[in-house]
């Protein structure tokens, strides 16, 4: 870190830049380099049991499951990445609760309709695009529908985001609904 403020502080002389500007500048530096690799550190999923949920949720959708797009972690918690996976799905499909817990939040953000789910204090769980006839505080239990996907959001049609924050750090929603089924290779036949 010493060197990245040393860096700064010298292209900033180099430049003819004052002192007191060079100072901040290095400091702002410094703390973006701090805050990047605790994102590092915290990066790392945590174990779904640990946070009072199964190690396996339901999936929220009636099977088939399909993964259009997988998540993507940011380097840091303001990089671009994809914060959850999205679902094949189709307008008018039942969204279903992958676990007991409470409705934290239902509406519209960013002009898309969105549904949140707290299962405990640490964990939360956003659908979208989903409207949801449910009020906040309502209490779900595993398996209940909790809203109906409707159009719009990033994926247009036949998808639905899922996003899951673990004490408000995005993590993979396949940590908590158990990964993709393994796909079966079979021998070719003439």
């Amino acid at each position: 870190m010493a060197w990245a403020i040393a860096v700064v502080s010298v292209a900033f002389v180099l430049a003819g830049v004052p002192s007191a500007a060079a100072d901040a500048s290095a400091t702002a530096v410094a703390a973006d380099a701090r805050e990047t690799a605790a994102d590092a550190q915290t990066l790392t999923p945590p174990s779904p049991a640990s946070h009072g949920a199964s190690a396996r949720w339901a999936w929220p959708l009636a099977p088939p499951w399909r993964v259009l797009r997988g998540f993507e972690a940011p380097e840091t918690r303001y990089s671009a990445g994809h914060r959850g996976i999205d679902l094949m799905a189709a307008p008018g499909d039942a969204v279903l609760a992958p676990e007991a817990g409470t409705i934290y939040f239902t509406g519209q953000v960013a002009g898309r309709p969105v549904v949140t789910l707290e299962l405990d204090d640490a964990v939360l769980v956003s659908f979208e695009p989903v409207t949801s006839a449910l009020a906040k505080d309502s209490t779900v239990t595993r398996g209940d529908r909790i809203g109906t996907l409707a159009t719009g959001g990033h994926c247009n049609l036949h998808c639905m985001h899922v996003g899951v924050r673990v004490n408000g750090r995005y993590v993979s929603p396949l940590l908590y609904l158990g990964g993709v089924p393994r796909a079966v290779l079979l021998p070719l036949h003439n």
